[in-house]
């Protein structure tokens, strides 16, 4: 083997080749519309600059023509009719606080911000089981979004108390003779009073049984991991009106939320200014007089890399994107994608695909919705950006977002801070006339179980249908417009009886719900 000895010369002559290198590598991030065949080569590195082309064209031109006739708009803008059923878990009765508080109960949560609700809703029933006295909850730090906020960040904690007051003890804090019980403190060895062991969808007498003796021992017991960690069924009466007056009554964001939700809303419900309304093609002056005028449709478009990944389903961005994804699959899941070994078409017949911004707007407009509807677009961020969400915004040139709508000022409160920004979504998707969203997840289940308890029209896509219809790809629009209509008769928020081991969060009847 021959070796070349590195003399200063030859140093001197390496060092321009190693920057022209780095520089080589830079250019991409600084010039993206130079290097678009290096995307088709490079897809690991390259594939976010990606422009997707449209996956059904066909449909998407034909949709951009469509007008609503006034009956279907007056139609699809009407409130649900009374269904028999009204709120009342606020109004149902709970056993009184009596008895002596048995030691004090802390529980550690961890996912996003619809999880943790259901976590906080869930302790309070458990301290009522166990007649214990609750620590305002620990919210783990969550390791996607990386926010550190606090129970006390996004919900009223003075409210949450004072609501809860008559059916248990709660404390902002531990006494000092408790003050070693914290999170560091479990996180570096094993402890006596911390349960670990708490099976997910526990019994109440699982807890009777294997937690009041450590809180009887020791005055203090804490459990970590706890999500997930209280069954739905079986439950005594009280302890399920509890869980829902929780969820319903006690858990209110905090006043700056509220605030920024309120400015929100009130832009949505305001008329178009002319300058935006010079991008919608049919916009005129008569817009006002329109069923949907100061109405607006929250769609909440959960498309980012993380479901993309998940679900090993084509979205249009050719070979690189197919690539790209895998790979991050590759590095964050390490296989354990299951959906991976179907093909897209197996994927999408059984509707396990995430609709792509493109799809729920043609989901929207095949419903009945058109070019003067106002959107909230509620998502953290979308895979592939603008460039992604093109199609939709061509169908609907009045959608906003949170940054479209408030100043950086009204933001400064809520910026970079995703259970805050997603808390935001939440309050404002809560006073929408309409609420979609493009794939079940946390946030859906928890709004369609709100919405429901306040009877708001929720719609929910037929994810079956539209896969097997997106599949076609020489239907024509009438027959896609038809077959959309059809299958999302019964899906616009009927009343849905919760069945056994479903969520009392995202089916509140009968359990939260009292017979009119």
């Amino acid at each position: 083997m021959n070796y070349v000895r590195q003399t200063p010369t030859n140093r001197r002559m390496a060092w321009p080749l190693q920057m022209g290198g780095l520089l080589m590598l830079l250019l991409p991030s600084l010039f993206p519309s130079l290097f678009s065949p290096l995307s088709r080569s490079y897809p690991s590195v390259f594939s976010e600059w990606n422009a997707p082309r449209p996956m059904h064209s066909h449909l998407l031109n034909r949709a951009l023509q469509q007008q609503t006739s006034k009956a279907q708009e007056a139609e699809l803008w009407s409130p649900l009719p009374n269904q028999g059923w009204e709120a009342c878990a606020d109004k149902q009765d709970t056993q009184s606080l009596g008895r002596k508080s048995q030691g004090y109960i802390q529980v550690f949560l961890d996912g996003g911000l619809n999880q943790q609700r259901m976590g906080i809703c869930d302790a309070v029933a458990v301290a009522k089981i166990l007649n214990a006295t609750l620590v305002i909850p620990y919210l783990e730090v969550n390791p996607v979004w990386q926010d550190s906020s606090s129970f006390a960040d996004i919900f009223d904690v003075d409210h949450f108390i004072s609501a809860l007051s008559n059916d248990i003890s709660i404390v902002k804090e531990l006494p000092s003779d408790y003050s070693w019980s914290t999170r560091e403190y479990y996180a570096t060895g094993i402890r006596a009073t911390r349960i670990k062991t708490a099976p997910v969808h526990a019994s109440a007498s699982w807890y009777l049984e294997n937690v009041l003796p450590v809180m009887q021992s020791y005055g203090i017991a804490a459990i970590a991991p706890f999500s997930h960690r209280l069954a739905f069924d079986s439950q005594p009466a009280d302890i399920q009106h509890l869980r829902c007056k929780v969820n319903f009554d006690a858990l209110v964001f905090v006043p700056h939320v509220r605030t920024l939700g309120d400015a929100l809303v009130s832009h949505l419900r305001s008329p178009p200014s002319l300058d935006n309304a010079s991008s919608a093609t049919h916009f005129h002056k008569g817009e006002n007089d329109r069923a949907g005028a100061g109405k607006y449709v929250v769609l909440h478009l959960r498309f980012d890399k993380d479901m993309a990944a998940h679900s090993a389903c084509d979205f249009g961005g050719g070979k690189a994107e197919k690539l790209a994804l895998a790979k991050y699959r590759q590095v964050l899941w390490q296989g354990r994608v299951l959906n991976s070994q179907f093909t897209d078409e197996e994927l999408r017949g059984q509707g396990r695909c995430p609709l792509t911004p493109e799809e729920i707007g043609l989901l929207l407009s095949a419903l009945g919705f058109n070019n003067s509807t106002h959107l909230y677009l509620a998502s953290h961020k979308v895979y592939g950006g603008e460039a992604r969400i093109s199609s939709l915004r061509q169908l609907f040139p009045f959608m906003e977002d949170k940054k479209s709508l408030a100043s950086s000022h009204e933001l400064s409160e809520v910026e970079g801070k995703a259970s805050l920004l997603a808390a935001v979504d939440y309050y404002v998707s809560m006073q929408s006339d309409i609420f979609i969203s493009a794939s079940p997840g946390n946030m859906h289940n928890a709004l369609l179980g709100h919405r429901a308890y306040k009877n708001l029209k929720t719609i929910r896509p037929n994810m079956t249908l539209l896969g097997k219809l997106f599949l076609n790809k020489t239907m024509e629009w009438s027959e896609f417009q038809q077959a959309v209509q059809q299958g999302h008769k019964n899906r616009q928020g009927q009343m849905r009886i919760r069945k056994e081991k479903q969520s009392i969060y995202t089916y509140p009847a009968p359990d939260c719900m009292c017979k009119a």
